[in-house]
């Protein structure tokens, strides 16, 4: 089977996509594969023109991760004085 080359537009299409589909539940794995795109960029150029979606994707996994409450803090008791 023979894998096809993807173009510098391909790529940014592809990261694009992963932009407007990912979720909570897939943005780990959807920020992982725009950054292989993104590091298999050619030239600054390229890559600067992914950096709204690579800056999108960021800020949600980071919005996602702060709305999450965490186990730590969901098990842990307040003392009454």
């Amino acid at each position: 089977m023979k894998l096809p080359m993807l173009t510098a537009d391909d790529k940014i299409a592809e990261i694009r996509r992963l932009y407007f589909t990912t979720t909570r539940q897939t943005i780990q794995a959807d920020l992982a594969k725009a950054l292989d795109l993104l590091k298999s960029m050619a030239g600054e150029e390229e890559r600067e023109r992914a950096t709204v979606y690579m800056e999108g994707l960021a800020q949600m996994r980071a919005d996602w991760a702060r709305s999450t409450p965490s186990t730590r803090h969901s098990k842990r008791k307040t003392r009454k004085p």
